[in-house]
């Protein structure tokens, strides 16, 4: 497997390299030189592969020679460990459940997959690395518990102070041993600006072996890609065209959802749902990319402001707009959409929806008002409990926490209290150097 930079498609890197490196020096994002097409066979007996059977195949068609199949099937056996069940509310809707993992939410599948690939590759390296990931709510909590005590690896959360739900907060600091959370004074970009500084920085990378859990690796990209196929694999007919709406950030959901299309999968249309940080689906409308700062709101893993997948969403559609807005539609929702539409799934269907799977099911209902006899699938990407007081609140009942992350309630937040300016960051992680 090679992978090339967005901003430079004529050199190559190994699997590898781009796993550890996380960024190129160019700033670009690493990307596949190949997104190989599945055999014919492996769509006939679909149905009857199992979710890490198909993860299996994917990685073995997109990895072409990083790995032995033997160690691939290990890398799977271990990182898949959870179902993704398709839920139906009607015969148009169904919501992929992504939030059985550990830390109830989809990046479980990304976090535990790297963090097995990461100690596959660094079983022989005599220093530390230090993988830096920003968050704005879910992807902390994933990595936090994915590489939790991974032997040689320290994880560095960078998540914006007040910003994250109490609980996703404690699935940050409560941790300790390698897990270590900076909480930062300003927004997710400015924690992901942190990132992206501390990567293209050569003192820093000359002293410090750094890698990235954002979905800015590609390795977090790649096992997303598989619950798209299990989710095609659980529909009961495919008589109607389906449409996967996904709530999005970052978008590194829905990219890894094109690396599945890419692959084969048949896949009618993609639906980007974002709250009001809506840079994408105003750039889908105008053909005009203006990211700007995230603004707050109850879906807070998508308040993202300058989305960092664009450029590979970009380098897949060869940077023309006609081409990304006939396969990607977008709608953004209010804080006062978001909460009608949990009452409303409740209401009807006796469903908990969390405030972002809220965003995709109305974005699936627009899409569906102007495009008939779909079948729509909205990926759920965070249990309701993890936004419990706004989903109490909301729904006006009590919602049942998982006791996984009920025990989390009473441990004792631990964070370092950071401003945004890069020295002051530069300066701690020399500081903390496999302390």
């Amino acid at each position: 497997m090679r992978l090339y930079s967005t901003k430079n498609t004529s050199k190559f890197v190994s699997l590898k390299t781009a796993l550890f490196k996380g960024l190129p020096e160019d700033n670009g994002l690493y990307m596949p030189e190949c997104i190989p097409q599945l055999p014919a066979v492996f769509f006939q007996n679909l149905k009857d592969y199992s979710f890490q059977e198909i993860g299996f195949e994917v990685c073995k068609a997109l990895f072409w020679g990083a790995m032995p199949e033997k160690d691939i099937r290990k890398l799977i056996e271990k990182s898949i460990t959870f179902p993704a069940p398709l839920v139906s509310l009607d015969e148009e809707t169904r919501v992929l459940e992504l939030f059985h993992g550990p830390s109830l939410a989809f990046k479980d599948f990304g976090a535990r997959f790297m963090a097995q690939l990461m100690s596959y590759f660094n079983k022989n390296e005599n220093r530390e690395l230090v993988i830096l990931v920003a968050t704005s709510g879910d992807t902390g909590g994933a990595v936090a518990a994915g590489f939790y005590k991974t032997p040689g690896i320290k994880v560095v959360i960078l998540y914006p102070s007040g910003k994250v739900s109490p609980l996703q907060e404690k699935q940050l600091t409560a941790l300790g041993h390698n897990i270590t959370a900076l909480e930062i004074d300003g927004t997710f970009d400015d924690c992901q600006a942190l990132v992206k500084k501390a990567f293209l920085d050569d003192e820093l990378t000359e002293r410090i072996r750094l890698s990235s859990a954002n979905s800015i690796n590609i390795a977090r990209l790649i096992p997303q890609s598989f619950y798209y196929f299990e989710a095609y694999k659980q529909l009961k007919s495919y008589d109607k065209h389906v449409v996967f709406c996904t709530p999005s950030g970052n978008f590194g959901n829905i990219t890894a959802g094109l690396f599945a299309k890419r692959m084969g999968l048949r896949v009618h249309q993609f639906i980007a749902a974002t709250n009001v940080n809506d840079v994408v689906p105003e750039y889908l409308k105008s053909g005009i990319y203006s990211p700007r700062p995230s603004v707050r709101t109850i879906s807070n893993a998508m308040d993202v402001g300058n989305p960092s997948n664009f450029a590979r969403m970009m380098d897949m559609y060869g940077s023309t707009w006609n081409n990304f807005k006939k396969e990607i539609s977008g709608y953004s929702f209010t804080d006062e959409e978001t909460k009608a539409a949990m009452k409303e799934v409740f209401e009807k269907y006796g469903y908990v929806i969390d405030p972002h799977g809220a965003v995709g099911y109305l974005a699936l209902q627009e899409y569906q008002a102007e495009n008939k006899g779909t079948c729509g699938i909205v990926l759920e990407t965070a249990h309701p409990s993890k936004f419990l007081d706004d989903v109490e609140s909301i729904l006006e009942k009590k919602v049942e926490v998982p006791e996984r992350l009920a025990v989390l309630a009473e441990k004792k937040k631990v964070s370092v209290k950071m401003g945004t300016a890069f020295g002051e960051f530069k300066e701690w992680l020399a500081a903390n150097k496999e302390r």
